[in-house]
């Protein structure tokens, strides 16, 4: 069976802005279905690359073949919402302009985002606004999807609704983004641009490191054959790839060890009495809090919260926008008054506070006199760095060290801000949102930067693959004021929060209770369960059944007047059809389940 042929494909673009070529000769081609991540180093071309598949830019050379009938739909970095009085009229925008009749579909995509969709765009929150622009981008059901970064501002929830949309997505996804994990989750290819050429993997982003090392210790031998000097931007990549990870193995190692210690704290934090002076916790505390609760008028924000936060703790702190993550820091630094309990801080304590939207850099002075106006040497930690070592550090070439700050890209000024903040002396760092709009050599670098800081950290952070790199610990809060750490990665408390049972569905969970230990059993048995083959033969018609309902439920919301005439009745339907939808990928999903297992078991008999 021929394959189709793409939806989508470009041969032999070239673009340059100026003297500055972005890329050329790129060849890539997109077939209906793939969800593909575009990486790539700052300011080697992806966000125009994205232009130039949208068709909002023309590259200077090349050819660009669309199937016809195609509709492609691009979210930029910074969506323009000028002209929009409402969130809902954001998303609405997005339907074509005789889409009269379909506006139930915006309606769900507000539902399923949680939009605030009579809020003024001009005053909506980061947040709100980015949910607003995907919806836009998603309401027409385009056959092509680019996505800029979209998971800026979003808090985890919403990451997770976004990635379930993806994966329901029937067209094609192109996908920019510095989160990792969600790049890991959603993405099935890998396009790497990379300077200025175009490299295509039919592996999804969690084998991208491993193919780039690859990649460049193939270069390394080519160019060792053919008698050439390694080139320094291949120098550069080799040492910030395959030396940083080796790295990063004892780093990992010391992380384990951290999240051992914390757990072993908590044990104990929980078995002592929080008013009786513990000698080996009072020695290395940094924070103690006792029973301390805060409200903003009826709503409360921490509800009888106790901790102690020892030296060395790394701590990350997540939960939905508005749950009360910077409120929380603000109780524990003594910022903010609790309302009840009491806060206690360590002696000898020197906090460095980061919050990239605070800080500002002076356009007109040199990279090296923002970081030292006298001298050629800056204190970082307890000892004296020469300024262009330094800023070797965080990736910078020892020109750029005269070079002003107004010359850097966006990427750029963020490293430099991290060398500002975390050259401050300080033992306690407390970090609100640092990952916001890093790329991903930033995030790299930050991330060894505070997995070799030996001081204690607080974090707030959206990024999952960060926190799971960086703390020992996470403190959960879930936005009705209930707290809860622990002590290992996100990753690993996601885990423990879903297998926790529901507490008022006992009858459920005493049923769902005994078939636990079936994954043993069917690990050793030689064939499907009756139960299994059952399922295996009448899923198939349940998944039939559901995709007819969705299309007759679909048809009832066609109605043009139905919102107007009977709002009620459209916000039932629009409800049940988002069950059902999500009723359909449950039975698919389990078919898929059982399928596989069957083909394993055949294999192995």
């Amino acid at each position: 069976m021929e394959a189709a042929p793409p939806i989508y494909a470009i041969k032999g673009a070239e673009l340059s802005f100026g003297t500055n070529q972005l890329f050329s000769n790129v060849d890539l081609y997109i077939n209906a279905g793939d969800k593909i991540s575009l990486v790539g180093r700052n300011g080697s071309g992806k966000s125009t690359l994205l232009k130039v598949i949208s068709g909002i830019i023309e590259p200077d050379a090349g050819e660009i073949f669309i199937q016809p009938g195609v509709k492609t739909a691009y979210m930029p970095q910074e969506p323009d919402f000028s002209g929009y009085k409402t969130l809902r009229d954001v998303v609405l925008s997005g339907l074509p302009l005789n889409g009269e009749g379909q506006e139930y579909k915006a309606d769900m995509l507000i539902q399923q985002f949680d939009i605030a969709a009579e809020a003024d765009p001009a005053t909506a929150s980061g947040g709100e606004r980015r949910k607003a622009a995907l919806a836009k981008t998603l309401v027409d059901s385009p056959d092509i999807l680019l996505l800029d970064e979209p998971t800026n501002h979003l808090d985890i929830a919403t990451i997770e609704t976004l990635e379930k949309i993806i994966a329901r997505f029937q067209g094609a996804v192109v996908v920019i983004s510095h989160d990792r994990m969600f790049l890991n989750n959603i993405s099935q290819t890998t396009f790497w641009l990379d300077r200025g050429i175009m490299r295509r993997n039919n592996k999804g982003f969690s084998h991208f490191e491993e193919w780039q090392e690859q990649v460049i210790d193939q270069e390394i031998i080519e160019q060792k054959n053919l008698n050439k000097k390694i080139e320094e931007e291949t120098e550069w990549l080799h040492k910030g790839v395959t030396a940083r990870r080796r790295r990063n193995q004892g780093r990992l190692r010391r992380l384990y060890q951290l999240r051992a210690e914390r757990k072993e704290q908590i044990k104990q934090i929980c078995n002592i009495d929080l008013n009786v002076e513990e000698g080996d916790f009072r020695s290395k505390l940094v924070i103690e809090a006792k029973h301390i609760c805060k409200a903003f008028g009826e709503r409360e924000i921490v509800k009888d919260f106790s901790t102690r936060i020892i030296k060395g703790n790394k701590i990350g702190i997540v939960g939905p926008n508005g749950a009360g993550k910077t409120t929380l820091i603000k109780l524990l630094t003594k910022r903010l008054a609790p309302d009840s309990g009491f806060v206690r801080l360590g002696k000898n304590l020197e906090e460095a506070y980061f919050d990239q939207n605070r800080l500002s850099l002076d356009p007109k002075k040199t990279l090296w006199q923002t970081l030292c106006d006298k001298g050629d040497h800056i204190l970082v930690r307890g000892q004296y760095r020469h300024v262009v070592a330094y800023l070797k550090d965080f990736l910078f070439r020892p020109d750029q060290a005269h070079c002003p700050v107004s010359a850097l890209s966006g990427g750029e000024k963020n490293r430099l801000m991290l060398a500002v903040s975390l050259a401050q002396p300080s033992n306690f760092l407390v970090l609100d949102e640092p990952t916001n709009d890093l790329d991903m050599d930033t995030l790299d670098l930050l991330q060894e930067v505070l997995s070799d800081y030996e001081g204690t950290m607080l974090i707030v952070s959206h990024d999952r693959d960060f926190l799971d790199r960086v703390a020992s610990s996470v403190i959960y809060m879930k936005g009705d004021g209930s707290i809860y750490e622990h002590a290992g990665s996100y990753s690993e408390l996601l885990q423990k929060l879903a297998e926790k049972p529901a507490p008022a569905k006992n009858v459920k969970k005493s049923i769902q209770a005994k078939p636990a230990p079936q994954p043993q059993t069917q690990k050793k048995a030689s064939k499907l369960s009756y139960n299994q083959q059952r399922l295996l033969e009448v899923l198939p018609q349940q998944v039939s059944d559901y995709e007819q309902k969705i299309h007759e439920t679909e048809q009832q919301l066609c109605d043009g007047d139905l919102y107007n005439t009977n709002r009620e009745k459209f916000e039932k339907l629009s409800a049940e059809l988002v069950k059902l939808q999500k009723d359909c990928e449950a039975a698919e999903n389990q078919w898929l389940e059982i399928q596989a297992l069957k083909e394993e078991l055949d294999a192995a008999n």
